[in-house]
């Protein structure tokens, strides 16, 4: 439970099947681990989750406009990025995930997408590797931005075709490592 630029490798913590720390390992645990284990237990080729409050996002998971790919790197979004909306089901809630169970609900809205958003809260992505789930994140907030942009302009939007957004996001997989190499430093 630390700021993600603090964590080293001796923070990280291995928890069991339900998402809870191994016995003996006493540290407070990331509250919202649950996110990543239901993920992992409803997507089994999933091998990376990111979740975050990016602020250019959070206006179309508490909007009716959807999050749509307005440009190549944000792909992956031709596959749908759902609300999850937390009263739906726990309506008395403070918007985090906290238990199995709604963890499970936000994995089930996630669904065969790439990204989830969290009514009020933020976002969810998943990747077949940490830099894949990083890149998601981390242009997620860069398609939201241009969005929210474009709607200032004389419309309509062109978004990516589902066509594009698949194909596109086949090359950007053969780059991940180019930005990840900057991301890591």
């Amino acid at each position: 439970s630390l700021a993600p630029a603090l964590v080293t490798a001796a923070d990280l913590m291995e928890l069991d099947v339900d998402s809870e720390p191994l016995p003996g390992d006493k540290r407070k645990g990331f509250l919202e681990r649950y996110i990543h284990g239901e993920i992992y237990r409803a997507r089994p080729e999933v091998m990376a989750v990111v979740h975050s409050h990016s602020a250019s996002v959070i206006p179309f998971g508490a909007t009716k406009t959807k999050l749509r790919p307005i440009y190549h790197m944000g792909s992956f979004l031709w596959s749908g990025a759902p609300v999850f909306e937390i009263r739906d089901e726990k309506p008395d809630n403070d918007l985090l995930i906290r238990d199995r169970p709604l963890g499970k609900a936000l994995a089930n809205r996630l669904g065969k997408c790439n990204s989830v958003l969290m009514r009020g809260h933020g976002m969810t992505v998943i990747g077949d590797s940490v830099p894949e789930a990083v890149f998601r994140a981390i242009y997620t907030e860069m398609n939201a931005r241009l969005q929210l942009q474009a709607t200032q302009l004389e419309g309509p939007i062109e978004f990516l075709s589902d066509e594009e957004g698949r194909r596109s996001q086949a090359s950007n997989r053969g780059t991940l490592e180019r930005p990840w190499e900057l991301w890591k430093k």
